[in-house]
C-alpha cells in the first residue's frame, strides 16, 4: 500500500511544510476536548463544559473563511504568523480566568477569541499540496489520503494524550501542549515560504465567495451534519466513560474512532480509482451512517471502543474525495478560503454537536444522547444522496456508466 506513497516528498521544502504542518495540527484534535475537561472540572457541569467548547468552534467557523480569504489575497506567512501570536495569546488568558475562578460568562467570551484566533491549518497544508501537484490529478488523490491520514494520526494521538494529560497531571496540562504545539508548529509552517501559494492579484478573480457554488455548498451542508457527528461523540464518550467508572479512558475510545478512519485512509489513498470521485463520495457518507447506528445499543466501554473503530472506517474517504471535489470546483485564485468553507462547516458542526451532546448527556444519559449523532449522520447521507447531482465533474463518467475500482 506504501507505494504511491514513495516519491511524494522528493520536492525541495515539501518535508518541511509536511511535518511543521502537523505540529502545528496537533491542537485540531485537542482543543475542545482540552476545554471540555478542563470547564467540566471546574464547573461540575458537562452542559457547561459543552457550550463554552461551542463557542470556540463557531468562533473557530466564522473565522475560517475569512482567514482563508486573507491567505489567498497576502499569502500564509503574513496572515498566519500574527493570527497564530493572537490565539496563544487567548489560550493563556482561557487558563488564566479559570485558574482564577473568574465568572463563566468570562470564559465564553474569551473562548470566541480563542475560536476566532485558531487556524484552518489543514486547509492551508491542502492549498500547498494542490500548488504543487497542480496538473497531476493522481499525485494530488495522494497526497490529499496522505493528509487525511495525518489527520487521523492526530486524531488518534490526540484525545489520548489530552485525556492522559488532565486526568494524570493537571486539567490544565492539555491547552498548555495544545498553546505550544499552535504557535511552533504554525509558525514554523508559515516561515516556509518557498512552498507557499502564490498570492492572488487583486481582482484577478470573481469577488463572490466559493460557498456560492452549489456543489461547495451542498458539501458545506454534509460536513456540517458530519462536524455534529464528531462534536457530540467527543463529548458523550467523555461522559459515557466515566458513567462506567473509566473516565482515563475516554481518550482511548476516540482515538479508536480516529484509528479506524487511519486505516482506511492508508489503503484509500493507495489505489488508482476508475469509480468517480462524486460516487466515492456518495457512498461513503451512507456506509459512514450504518457504521454509527450500533452505538446506540452498546453498554460497554471496550465494546463501544470496538464499535468506534468500525464506524471511523468511513471517514478517510468522505474527507479525501470531499476535499479534492473542492479542488475541483473552486477556480484557483479562491482554494483557501473553499477548502475553508469544509472547516467551517465541521466547525460549526462540532459547536452543534457539543453544546447537544452536553445538554442530552445531561438530561438523558450518554447512552441515549448517542442517538443524536445517529441521527446527524443518517442527515448527512441524506443530503449527500440528494444533492448528488451538484456534486458531478463535467470531465467525469456519468453514474450510469460501469464503474469498478482497480
Amino acid at each position: 500500500m506504501v507505494g504511491p506513497y514513495r516519491g511524494l516528498f522528493n520536492a525541495p521544502g515539501v518535508k518541511g511544510f509536511v511535518i511543521s504542518g502537523f505540529v502545528g495540527r496537533l491542537p485540531m484534535s485537542m482543543l475542545g476536548i482540552s476545554v471540555i475537561l478542563l470547564i467540566s472540572a471546574i464547573t461540575g457541569s458537562y452542559g457547561t463544559a459543552g457550550a463554552v467548547a461551542a463557542t470556540v468552534s463557531v468562533a473557530f467557523a466564522i473565522s475560517a473563511p475569512l482567514s482563508g480569504r486573507l491567505v489567498d489575497r497576502f499569502g500564509q506567512a503574513r496572515v498566519l504568523i500574527p493570527i497564530t501570536l493572537a490565539h496563544g495569546g487567548a489560550l493563556t488568558g482561557l487558563m488564566l480566568l479559570a485558574e482564577l475562578g473568574a465568572p463563566v460568562w468570562t470564559l465564553f467570551a474569551i473562548g470566541i477569541l480563542v475560536g476566532a484566533t485558531a487556524v484552518s491549518l489543514g486547509s492551508m497544508v491542502r492549498a500547498r499540496w494542490a500548488h504543487f501537484a497542480a496538473g497531476d490529478p493522481t499525485k494530488l488523490h495522494t497526497a490529499f489520503s496522505f493528509e487525511s491520514v495525518i489527520d487521523e494520526v492526530v486524531f488518534v494521538a490526540g484525545p489520548a494524550l489530552a485525556t492522559a494529560l488532565a486526568t494524570q497531571i493537571s486539567e490544565y496540562a492539555g491547552l498548555v501542549v495544545v498553546l505550544l504545539s499552535a504557535v511552533i508548529g504554525t509558525i514554523t509552517f508559515a516561515l516556509q515560504r518557498g512552498t507557499q501559494p502564490p498570492v492572488r492579484p487583486k481582482g484577478s478573480v470573481s469577488g463572490r465567495s466559493p460557498i456560492t457554488i452549489p456543489g461547495v455548498a451542498l458539501l458545506s451542508i454534509v460536513f456540517l451534519a458530519m462536524g455534529a457527528v464528531f462534536g457530540s461523540i467527543d463529548l458523550i464518550t467523555v461522559a459515557f466513560a466515566e458513567q462506567h467508572g473509566s473516565k482515563g479512558h475516554a481518550g482511548t475510545m476516540l482515538a479508536a474512532f480516529a484509528g479506524g478512519s487511519l486505516i482506511s485512509g492508508i489503503w484509500f489513498g493507495s489505489r488508482q480509482w476508475k469509480i468517480s470521485l462524486r460516487s466515492r463520495f456518495i457512498r461513503a457518507v451512507p456506509i459512514f451512517a450504518l457504521g454509527i447506528m450500533p452505538i446506540v445499543f452498546v453498554t460497554s466501554v471496550p465494546v463501544m471502543a470496538v464499535v468506534l473503530f468500525i464506524a471511523g472506517f468511513s471517514i478517510s474517504p468522505i474527507l479525501i474525495t470531499g476535499y479534492a471535489l473542492v479542488e475541483r470546483m473552486v477556480p484557483n485564485g479562491l482554494l483557501t478560503e473553499g477548502m475553508a468553507w469544509i472547516s467551517t462547516s465541521v466547525g460549526f458542526g462540532v459547536a452543534a454537536g457539543a453544546w447537544a451532546g452536553g445538554r442530552l448527556t445531561d438530561m438523558y444519559g450518554a447512552s441515549n444522547a448517542y442517538g443524536f449523532a445517529l441521527v446527524c449522520a443518517l442527515l448527512a447521507a441524506v443530503t449527500s444522496l440528494a444533492g448528488a447531482a451538484l456534486l458531478r465533474i463535467p470531465e467525469e463518467p456519468s453514474l450510469a456508466a460501469p464503474e469498478v475500482s482497480t
